[in-house]
């Protein structure tokens, strides 16, 4: 994980496509900029981080279904909670179940869990658009084939 590149994912558990279901699994550095000011002698990942992570499982979990010709992006929040600390070092689990899909929009429940305790959990909504740019379709499909995958299944990507 690169906090300050948004590379958030280090690894997909578990994409079930056909379910609309992901588990991730990111693990928050020892050390970023990010937590010299969140806070200081206390550094903990910021709510809105958390919030990012979900939404790029979700996220990831969409482009797989829609084989990555469409741009997902964060279009709003639901509900969210923030229930407890995650700290440098953490290992956090990250679940994602697409509740709504159409009309260039989905929706995703989403949760975070540090040592089996949910640190946070939220309602995220994504839009799906043209890419506003080819070179940037280009990137995308290869930022996101750089993800290890563990166990896929009813994947378009890889049908």
């Amino acid at each position: 994980m690169r906090l300050e590149y948004f590379e958030l994912i280090d690894r997909v558990e578990e994409l079930d496509v056909g379910a609309m279901t992901i588990r991730v699994v990111a693990t928050l550095p020892e050390t970023s900029p990010v937590f010299d000011g969140h806070f200081p002698r206390f550094p903990v990942l910021p709510g809105v981080m958390m919030l990012e992570i979900m939404n790029h499982a979700a996220g990831y979990l969409l482009l797989r279904k829609l084989g990555g010709e469409k741009f997902v992006f964060l279009g709003g929040v639901k509900r969210a909670k923030f229930r407890r600390f995650v700290l440098p070092g953490d290992k956090m689990v990250v679940d994602a179940r697409i509740t709504y899909e159409g009309s260039g929009f989905a929706i995703a429940e989403t949760s975070v869990r540090v040592k089996d305790q949910v640190a946070a959990d939220a309602e995220v909504v994504m839009i799906s658009a043209a890419f506003p740019t080819a070179e940037l379709a280009e990137e995308m499909r290869s930022r996101i084939a750089l993800i290890p995958v563990n166990k896929a299944v009813n994947d378009a990507a890889n049908a």
